[in-house]
């Protein structure tokens, strides 16, 4: 099976993630995933396959040399995003040839290269596309493709000299939450890394310091006719909070080594509100700065209004470049395993964060390499085949030089 051929049957699966659930996997749809890729593993010949309690997969490819060789891994997760329907995911191959893709034509949904240009470097490729109504789930399940079939590819190729690969597929990603049960030492690897990137070539050892942060807003209701000199409306407070915020923070204003503030959703009525944020900044000090920024606001809507705003503010993950860069090494076998599968690196730091970089803070060093997806989380997210088979050849390529480090 080919890795478009493995993408297609993974993406059947509802895998989307639940920020609500109590249990892990957070949805049942991941652990049927899960179940059937220990499956194809079994299949194709790996060892050491297992499936825990909390859904995470991992396997190990047998090494085919004697040599003393690293053992490195690679990972990708179950969960799609639940920012966008999940269920029913009809993904189809279309001939690019340039123009407007119509993804349906009942909505008159079309991807454009009008507002994604990146759209014309692919003319004469074969995509893969949503039918507009779904994401695709090309992240991650891109990667899950990308990584067994570069096993198979190996166990059909006894021939190349490597050492050991461990493997693992986590659930719960895209949630904040793919690292809270990775057991690093069952896991046994001197690195890994996480397939979850973007376009090709993509390789990233640099990620945001994370945080989120929740803004509670108690106003005081009264019948509007007797309201003057009494009514408090938390709606219109947090919008007056929303508006303190400084608007070039805003992630739709700022790129590269820029960080944000992120409005994610904001639920009001005149008796409550609540505002939720994501906090992200590469560097630690801006990092640590945004977040104060961020106390001293809450501050000041206190002493307009007293009491009325209560915040909780917690950290979800840091720049794994601080673990990375020692070990800079690995980083650099994989942008040697680009070129030899005839990909031009693009080293980057991540605009948001991967399973990767709490990994490499709890032991497992873990730069992330792309699957070749696009717009992901939406409906216009979009796969070019021939990217995904550079993400396959890539793994292959890093597995097999890495028996010269």
């Amino acid at each position: 099976m080919n890795p478009t051929e493995r993408f297609f049957k993974y993406a059947s699966f509802d895998t989307q993630s639940s920020e609500t659930s109590q249990t892990t996997p957070s949805t049942p749809g991941q652990r049927a995933l899960a179940e059937e890729i220990v499956k194809d593993l079994e299949e194709i010949g790996m060892e050491d396959v297992s499936l825990d309690a909390n859904g995470y997969v991992m396997a190990t490819l047998a090494a085919t040399s004697s040599k003393q060789i690293p053992t490195i891994g690679f990972i990708a997760h179950l969960d799609t995003s639940p920012e966008m329907p999940g269920r029913n995911v009809r993904p189809r191959i279309v001939a690019y040839e340039g123009g407007d893709i119509l993804l349906s034509e009942k909505e008159d949904i079309r991807l454009s290269p009008a507002l994604f240009p990146e759209l014309n470097d692919y003319a004469g490729q074969q995509l893969i596309v949503t039918d507009g109504t779904t994401l695709l789930g090309a992240d991650d399940k891109a990667g899950i493709a990308a990584i067994i079939s570069a096993m198979q590819y190996l166990r059909n190729h006894p021939a190349i000299e490597h050492g050991a690969v461990r493997i693992a597929f986590t659930p719960d990603e895209e949630i904040g939450q793919g690292a809270d049960h990775f057991d690093v030492e069952k896991f046994g690897c001197d690195w890994a890394y996480t397939v979850d990137g973007g376009r090709t070539g993509e390789l990233e050892y640099e990620n945001f310091n994370a945080a989120v942060a929740n803004v509670q807003i108690k106003g005081r209701n009264v019948h509007p006719g007797t309201a003057k000199g009494k009514m408090l409306n938390a709606a219109l407070l947090a919008a007056e909070f929303a508006s303190l915020l400084p608007p070039e923070k805003r992630p739709e204003r700022t790129e590269g080594y820029e960080g944000f503030f992120h409005l994610t959703e904001i639920r009001a009525t005149v008796e409550e509100a609540s505002l939720s944020y994501l906090i992200r900044e590469h560097d630690r000090t801006r990092f640590e700065a945004l977040k104060n920024h961020f106390r001293i606001l809450v501050e000041e809507m206190n002493q307009i209004h007293p009491g009325c705003a209560t915040l909780n503010m917690k950290d979800q993950y840091y720049n794994m470049r601080e673990v990375i860069e020692p070990l800079k090494h690995i980083v650099d076998l994989a942008a040697r395993a680009m070129q030899a599968a005839g990909v031009a690196p693009l080293i980057q730091p991540i605009r948001g964060g991967t399973d990767g970089a709490r990994l490499s803070y709890m032991g497992l060093p873990c730069p992330n390499i792309f699957t070749g997806g696009h717009n992901f989380h939406g409906r216009y997210e979009f796969l070019p085949v021939r990217s995904l088979e550079k993400s396959m050849q890539t793994i292959i390529k890093i597995i097999e030089l890495s028996c010269y480090e």
